[in-house]
């Protein structure tokens, strides 16, 4: 299966470059995975309501250049679940799709376009997180997903 990860901006802790090339390597065992990155849009000093609505705009024309397969979005909204029930349904896409795509939106979200666009969407937790640390959250329960399904002992 081919796992791609679209996220807004990129990493700059070396420390989570560092988690995120660890679970890259784990999960590249199994799958064929991308990380693709695209440009966070910036906002003025004294940004209006219409600018974050240009912006997510601007930054959703870049996230649905590499929109394929099954698209999964990150989003507060979205279907809670636990481990067991991540790696199930990951399972059950593959039998329907080759392609799996996650999206993790900027600091103000995601377009309506992008929105639109998903199959599902997922919420991990109704708390905040910061994008750069919840990139390495996605990565984890990815990993996680596939030692449940492959019986790999690192789920507990």
């Amino acid at each position: 299966m081919k796992i791609n990860v679209v996220t807004v901006g990129n990493l700059k802790e070396k420390y989570l470059v560092e988690a995120c090339k660890e679970y890259q390597k784990r999960l590249s065992r199994y799958h064929t995975f991308n990380i693709i990155e695209v440009e966070e849009e910036r906002l003025p000093k004294n940004y209006s309501d219409a600018d974050i609505s240009k912006a997510l705009v601007k930054e959703g024309q870049r996230i649905e250049k590499y929109l394929s397969g099954y698209v999964i979005i990150l989003d507060l909204q979205g279907k809670q679940m636990d481990s067991v029930e991540f790696s199930k349904t990951i399972e059950k896409i593959s039998l329907s799709s080759d392609t799996i795509t996650f999206v993790i939106g900027g600091s103000y979200g995601m377009s309506a376009e992008v929105k639109a666009r998903a199959s599902m969407s997922l919420c991990f937790s109704k708390m905040t997180f910061p994008h750069q640390l919840f990139r390495v959250m996605l990565l984890e329960q990815l990993y996680r997903a596939t030692a449940i399904s492959n019986n790999i002992l690192y789920h507990k």
